[in-house]
């Protein structure tokens, strides 16, 4: 059996319910286990591995692109082909999957196949996963849009539930009442609804034209205004946002899979999770004689059934149970384990407050490396910048404020105003409000610099680029 295969990793979502290590800029996808792997390597890995694969497609969030490249570079060692497609905010599965369908059709022709992952799920039995990737191919070269229905192994009200009969689909079932996931785990007929399929990107076009027209020709729309770009081995679509809106915001189950006569099922035990909860993340860890499941530096004192995790700090519990404890430098979550789903309650209210910890972490990641707020008083804030070799920052201006850099690692190349000066460690220049400056690293090491920002107004929103290397102009 040959055919082209292309790996189409969803990658979006705010995974809201593993706040605080979660936030809108730093989702779910990009959360390291225990391994050290991030569940989006986890997926590139799971997706490359098949043989047939020609490249591995990603559909993200524009402002996740650097971070999901260098995520791809610590794991991509037999140099796949990269590429993406760039949504200027999220529209939903359908959208993502009629985007993937066309720019493979372009690519690869109608019957290339596409095996459309979720960035946040996690795989533990990868031969059994193999085998399933074969049968869902042999049904999708038949012309079936195929989803993986998963052995559910006890009644669980936060998934959707598909009744199959072998391979043939009878019905989609929405998330049930803990009652009728009982029954329907008892009965034998029901898997879960995994959200991961494959089809070939002509079937799924066909398909969506005859059920949700308005999404493809939207979708279809907006592809003829978006920019293209191609290098070796790497491919990037970026979307064009106004067009984007207007693409319909639904899910692929709605729109076409619980819709078409072709859908077909594959029922498998691949030791799937979606890791929907703290306390899901928890049961992957090994537990202590008091099953507790620690990551990072605790001591404890009559402490059991807890999850704790840290990753800077030390963290001391006295008599407590069934607990998650989660620290990171600028929040701490407690919470009941039996009142985990309620995290998601959290993250909504401090977005509806605009509070900057449903969004990003004090250490944000930027297409030339990283920035973290080390203090934030009035009229001052101080940060460490690193940035790679050979990157730059854009050439920009700030209204409000001025800007003093002491570089204390490497050495830098910065314009500042109308001069260009090379700073190394231990030396600093100042930049006052209105200058036109950009930072470089020139040389072959991480370049690290503290920097001390002052000023009436110090939001990140005040800055003018005049040239970016990375179109962020």
């Amino acid at each position: 059996m040959s055919f082209v295969l292309i790996p189409t990793i969803l990658c979006g979502g705010a995974g809201s319910r593993l706040w605080p290590v979660s936030r809108e800029q730093h989702p779910k996808p990009f959360i390291a286990l225990a391994d050290g792997q991030t569940l989006l390597q986890k997926a590139f890995l799971r997706g490359a591995s098949i043989a047939e694969v020609a490249e591995v497609l990603t559909v993200t969030n524009r402002e996740l692109l650097f971070k999901t490249e260098d995520n791809y570079a610590e794991v991509n060692a037999e140099n796949k082909g990269l590429s993406f497609i760039l949504e200027p905010f999220g529209r939903n599965t359908a959208a993502a999957a009629a985007s993937a369908a066309l720019y493979v059709q372009k690519r690869h022709g109608n019957d290339a196949l596409m095996l459309v992952l979720a960035a946040d799920h996690l795989i533990s039995k990868p031969s059994a996963f193999a085998t399933a990737v074969k049968t869902a191919a042999e049904l999708a070269l038949q012309g079936k849009l195929v989803t993986f229905g998963i052995q559910p192994r006890q009644p669980e009200t936060g998934y959707g539930y598909i009744e199959a009969q072998g391979n043939t689909v009878l019905r989609f079932v929405e998330k049930p009442s803990i009652e009728c996931a009982q029954e329907y785990v008892s009965s034998g007929k029901y898997l879960w609804n995994s959200g991961m399929f494959c089809f070939s990107a002509g079937t799924l076009i066909q398909e969506m034209k005859a059920h949700c027209p308005d999404v493809m020709s939207a979708v279809e729309a907006c592809l003829l205004q978006s920019r293209e770009i191609e290098g070796a081995g790497y491919t990037q679509l970026d979307l064009d946002k106004n067009t984007f809106a207007t693409v319909p915001d639904i899910s692929i189950d709605y729109a076409v899979m619980e819709k078409s006569a072709s859908v077909a099922v594959v029922p498998c035990d691949i030791g799937w999770s979606d890791i929907g909860s703290w306390t899901a993340m928890g049961e992957l860890g090994e537990q202590d004689a008091s099953g507790n499941t620690i990551e990072g530096e605790t001591v404890l004192h009559d402490v059991s059934g807890c999850y704790i995790r840290s990753e800077d700090r030390l963290v001391g519990a006295v008599g407590v149970h069934d607990l998650v404890i989660v620290d990171t430098p600028d929040a701490v979550l407690v919470a009941d384990k039996n009142h985990v789903q309620g995290v998601k309650q959290l993250y909504n209210n401090l977005k509806k407050r605009n509070h900057q910890a449903y969004k990003i972490h004090r250490t944000v990641h930027r297409p030339w490396g990283t920035y973290t707020v080390l203090e934030d008083g009035d009229r001052f804030k101080i940060k460490r910048i690193i940035v790679k070799p050979g990157q730059s920052l854009s050439l920009q201006m700030h209204h409000h404020r001025s800007e003093h850099w002491i570089v204390v690692r490497g050495a830098a190349q910065i314009i500042n105003g109308e001069l260009e000066l090379f700073v190394s460690t231990n030396e600093s220049t100042y930049i006052p409000a209105g200058h036109k400056h950009r930072l470089t690293n020139p040389g072959v090491i991480d370049l690290v610099l503290i920097e001390v920002q002052s000023g009436e107004y110090l939001g990140e929103d005040d800055i003018v680029r005049y040239d970016d290397i990375y179109g962020r102009c």
